[in-house]
């Protein structure tokens, strides 16, 4: 359940101050017209008496909460009786009828107040027309009306707020519902992330040491050179993972992108580090930017080159790749050239499983999409491919 707000609880308050107010003003207004008239009457001690039990009972009231428990149930109950005696006794003090609906509207359900504040209002039209000594038209009518108003009053406001208050717990449900969601969709993009960032370097680096071992045992007994050549690249390849991994557990910069120099010189890394005896990686730049690329559009960008250059090696058979970093005013564009065998981009549609497991071009479609990007394939069987990713230097 949901606390009831403050304002709420102010009002609350504040109604049942006057009320409680109100009843002792009235206790002790109707005991000294009775004094004043009857003072030396052989009931005033008891008259006496009775209020000061009915003002105690009172008193002990906000102590026992405002549930109807069985101790409060039974405090209303003797409370309501200590009037009602007096009442019978001096109707002057059926005027505290009225703070007496206030009373048992708080602490019964409508069904059971509603019966209660129709015998308390009966009672005080009793005793008023014994005053009277006749039957007057305004004692008759205008105690019941008071009654109506001020119960009808209370009932209506207590189910507005009721009201209030079931809108207040749907709406934290609500919030809370959401926050769960986001936690779980951030979770699941942080996933995917990752999933990406490894794919990109320590899985292509590990692929690419396969590749290289590989042709070093297959040259090891005619070609030794070429094999140690082979096992040299493979290290070092190796070292630049464990410093990926490590970048990884640090902060998952690109450790290419730490030592300084920018996007340019990352670039140059990359396409040294895949430059092997069967392709050679190039790189061109062309333009400034207006202001220096963000860290997550440097990032970006850098591993989709990587991906893209991983994809190279596996699948174009390409001798020749080329990187072109253009900047322009609005977005920044790397193009990845190859002359491969080719494919027919018509056949090739990304899934939601594809980009759940980050692999080749639907990683890089995730990557762009995360940065407002857009990604252009051009290719042909036997024609070589051109990838373009361009992301806008305001990323959406």
């Amino acid at each position: 359940m949901v606390a009831v707000p403050e304002p709420a609880q102010d009002d609350t308050r504040a109604l049942t101050i006057v009320m409680h107010t109100a009843f002792f003003v009235l206790l002790a207004a109707s005991l000294a017209r009775y004094l004043a008239r009857h003072g030396d009457g052989p009931h005033t001690p008891w008259i006496a008496g009775l209020s000061l039990l009915l003002a105690v009972l009172y008193v002990l009231g906000p102590a026992l909460g405002t549930r109807p428990t069985p101790r409060r149930l039974i405090w209303l109950a003797l409370v309501v009786a200590a009037w009602a005696l007096l009442v019978v006794a001096a109707p002057s003090f059926a005027w505290c009828a009225v703070p007496l609906f206030y009373t048992g509207l708080r602490t019964l359900p409508p069904r059971a107040a509603i019966p209660l504040v129709a015998l308390l209002t009966a009672l005080a039209v009793a005793a008023q027309l014994e005053l009277a000594g006749w039957p007057d038209p305004n004692v008759l009518l205008a105690p019941p009306a008071v009654a109506a108003v001020a119960t009808t009053v209370y009932v209506v406001m207590h189910r507005r707020t009721a009201r209030q208050h079931a809108l207040i717990d749907d709406l934290v449900r609500t919030r809370r519902d959401l926050a769960a969601t986001e936690r779980r969709e951030g979770t699941l993009a942080e996933r995917e992330r990752l999933a990406r960032e490894i794919h990109d370097t320590l899985a292509q680096g590990l692929s690419s040491q396969r590749m290289l071992l590989q042709a070093a045992d297959r040259l090891w007994d005619t070609a030794p050179g070429t094999a140690r050549e082979h096992i040299r690249t493979a290290a070092a390849i190796a070292e630049r993972s464990l410093a990926e991994a490590r970048r990884f557990v640090h902060d998952l910069t690109p450790a290419d992108l730490a030592g300084g120099g920018g996007l340019p010189r990352a670039l140059r890394a990359v396409a040294d580090r895949e430059t092997t005896d069967g392709l050679t990686v190039r790189v061109h730049t062309e333009g400034a930017p207006p202001a220096p690329l963000s860290a997550p559009v440097e990032s970006a960008l850098l591993r989709i080159a990587q991906g893209a250059l991983a994809n190279v090696r596996e699948h174009a058979g390409a001798t020749t790749a080329t990187l072109t970093l253009t900047c322009l005013d609005d977005q920044v564009v790397l193009d990845v050239m190859d002359d491969g065998r080719g494919f027919d981009p018509a056949r090739v549609r990304p899934t939601a499983g594809d980009e759940r497991r980050g692999h080749g071009l639907p990683a890089i479609r995730a990557r762009l999409r995360q940065l407002g990007g857009t990604l252009t394939v051009e290719s042909a069987p036997g024609r070589g491919t051109v990838l373009s990713a361009a992301i806008p230097l305001e990323p959406r």
